[in-house]
């Protein structure tokens, strides 16, 4: 099924960078196809908080919520999101973030099937393309923001 992993270098903190990806609220504002983001809860966990999130995904006629349990582990800079409800069979993603001298580096990787088998080859068509703009809305997103 779709997989998707890269790392990039970005000329910004590993903090910032982690509070970026982590501020799961504002990705209505520049990540593309977001229409809503509502965060449910956030609890305390060892090494870190478990927020409860739902997002609003719509593309061409599509559009549909999906909750997701995201781990939030600041310390180490790394967030692990895994798919709860919606369009998936399963959806798992890995944000880590490490400082370098040219700035941080952002690995990030993402795995999922949809259910509907319609939704799952119209991914499969622009799934490189949709990964793409999304790593880059999140870049410019950080340019706004820090640079």
């Amino acid at each position: 099924m779709p997989k998707h992993a890269e790392t990039r270098v970005l000329p910004y903190s590993a903090e910032q960078m982690y509070a970026l990806v982590a501020d799961v609220a504002r990705y209505p504002a520049f990540l593309p196809w977001c229409s809503a983001a509502r965060v449910r809860s956030v609890t305390p966990c060892e090494g870190g908080e478990v927020m409860l999130a739902d997002l609003v995904i719509g593309f061409q006629v599509f559009r549909e919520r999906f909750g997701s349990r995201v781990g939030l582990f600041h310390e180490a800079m790394r967030i692990e999101t895994e798919y709860l409800d919606g369009p998936f069979k399963y959806m798992l993603s890995n944000w880590n973030f490490k400082d370098t001298e040219e700035g941080c580096e952002v690995a990030f990787d993402v795995d999922f099937e949809f259910k509907n088998i319609i939704l799952q080859k119209a991914a499969g068509l622009f799934f490189f393309e949709a990964m793409q703009r999304i790593v880059k809305a999140f870049e410019a997103r950080a340019h706004e923001l820090y640079g």
